[in-house]
């Protein structure tokens, strides 16, 4: 099943069609993706929903440009990622890509607001830190490291420095595995006020259907291809969902 729509060229930020990944394990070939083909669009919330193995973080990956399809095409706007070098994929996710994972790989060492300032440093047009602190409700721990932050607090200081350097598009694999629900529900109220604040295009991967209430669209995913699309006529918020 395609996950694509009606929507124009002009409005879909990725183009996905017919995309393959095999993965090489000694003699054994493992199918990650079979035949995927869908469009995400500006300004959208797209809950990517699947069990461990379906393929979906192999497919974020690919969207991310860490990872290349062995088969297919994948177009960010006009550019075809599918075309580009290891250079220019390195440049495609420093200046597009935001990455928010299970883990938070946050520096021990350095504040918050210095974690986020590491990624300020580098970007083209970034935010000031604090602002990006401010969009997750985080700048009063803006001096504290992330030894004196709860887990759920270290999450939004990762939103925050993925967020900073103003990406288009900020990907988000498993955000809330490793949190407990209320916590797992703050740091969703984080990532869904950057979407409708900010207009970033948005996509969270998870195995938990519950978070699917909060998204524009469901795209579930089984055995390495789209086994369902779905279309919500209402977000509900992230306060509101319970696992």
């Amino acid at each position: 099943m395609s996950a694509s729509t009606s929507s124009t060229a002009a409005s879909a930020v990725f183009r996905v069609a017919d995309v393959t990944k095999v993965y090489r394990m000694g003699e054994v070939r493992v199918h990650a993706l079979r035949g995927v083909s869908m469009e995400l669009r500006e300004r959208e919330f797209v809950v990517m929903l699947g069990a461990s193995g379906s393929g979906k973080s192999t497919l974020l990956n690919i969207l991310g440009g860490l990872d290349v399809p062995t088969s297919g095409s994948v177009h960010y706007l006009s550019r075809e990622l599918t075309a580009s070098s290891d250079a220019e994929l390195t440049l495609y996710r420093r200046e597009n890509v935001g990455f928010v994972f299970q883990f938070y790989n946050l520096i021990p060492s350095l504040t918050a607001r210095e974690n986020v300032e590491l990624i300020t440093d580098i970007a083209a047009s970034p935010m000031d830190a604090l602002d990006a602190l401010e969009l997750v409700q985080m700048t009063a721990r803006a001096d504290h490291f992330p030894a004196e932050l709860s887990g759920g607090e270290q999450q939004r200081v990762a939103i925050a420095r993925a967020i900073a350097k103003r990406p288009k598009v900020l990907l988000c694999d498993e955000p809330t595995g490793a949190l407990d629900v209320h916590t797992g529900i703050v740091v969703l109220e984080a990532i869904d006020r950057i979407n409708r604040t900010l207009g970033t295009m948005t996509a969270v991967i998870t195995h938990n259907a519950a978070i699917s209430q909060m998204a524009d669209r469901i795209i579930s995913l089984s055995d390495g291809r789209i086994s369902g699309v779905q279309t919500n006529a209402t977000r509900e918020s992230a306060d509101s969902l319970r696992w």
